[in-house]
Formats: structure tokens, sequence, C-alpha cells
């Protein structure tokens, strides 16, 4: 299968979407995976997210950034017909590359638990699951920081 691994912008964002909504037990968020949230990781990250392309058509993508310490791979996806070509790991080397030259040493995402091929993936090119912590997330909006500052 010939395909190219190369930077996304914000124009791949249509194909970007049209895959992630063929991606089995996918999970978006409608304001931070709207256009407007990508576009805006995008501008921050504006080297290290990247698409699988192939024929014109978008058949991986990866959202990659980081924080000055530690970089993240948001929403891996490889379309389910496209798998076992080596697509995903190229795509996951393109990202540690570019982190690398922001001078960041260590990444991480997070999978869930249910999802037993992207684990096995992420297993088998050697990624290490972390068994020595939680992770917690909050999300910011009205309600919850109110009941966040009233200390309930």
């Amino acid at each position: 299968m010939e395909y190219e691994v190369r930077t996304m912008t914000i124009e791949d964002y249509p194909k970007v979407k049209e895959l992630w909504m063929t991606i089995k037990g996918f999970a978006i968020r409608s304001i931070d995976d709207s256009r407007e949230g990508v576009e805006r990781f995008l501008r921050r990250n504006p080297t290290t997210s990247v698409v699988a392309v192939s024929n014109g058509e978008v058949i991986g993508a990866i959202l990659c950034g980081h924080d000055g310490r530690r970089g993240c791979l948001y929403h891996v996806c490889v379309r389910e017909d496209s798998r076992l070509h080596g697509i995903g790991k190229n795509m996951v080397i393109k990202c540690m590359n570019e982190l690398k030259k922001e001078k960041i040493s260590k990444v991480s995402l997070i999978a869930f638990s249910t999802n037993d091929i992207g684990n096995a993936f992420w297993k088998q090119i050697g990624w290490t699951k972390r068994e020595d912590l939680n992770y917690y997330d909050f999300t910011l909006n009205e309600e919850n920081i109110i009941r966040f500052n009233e200390g309930n």
C-alpha cells in the first residue's frame, strides 16, 4: 500500500473528522475536537501532528503536541481497511521525531482499557503501560468550577 505521512494542517480537518467518525469505540469532544478546537491545537503545535494520506484520502491521523516538558499523542487512528501496513507506527515515528526537534524527551498517551487493538499495538511497538499512577481529569465548565470553588 502506498501512502505518505505528512504534517497535519487545518485543511485536513474535514477528512480527519470523517476518519474519526468511522473508528469503533472512538470518542470525540464537541469543543476540543471541533474545527476551532483542532485549529487552536495546531497553531500551538504546528509541526507535530500528522496524517497518513493514500490516493488523496486521509487513512490515518494523530494529534500530537507538547507542553514544553512532555509530549502527548491524541486520537491515534488508522482506517480499519488500511491497518497492518505499518501506517500507525510510521505516524508515531514522525511525531516522535518532531517532538525530539522540540527538545521533548518523553511522550505519553491515553488508550481506553477496552481498546484491545490499540493496546496490543502500543505493546507491540515497545511502549510501556504505566501501572504506578492514576489518571485524573476535570472538565472546565461553569458548573464544575463553581462546585470546585465551593469545596463540595
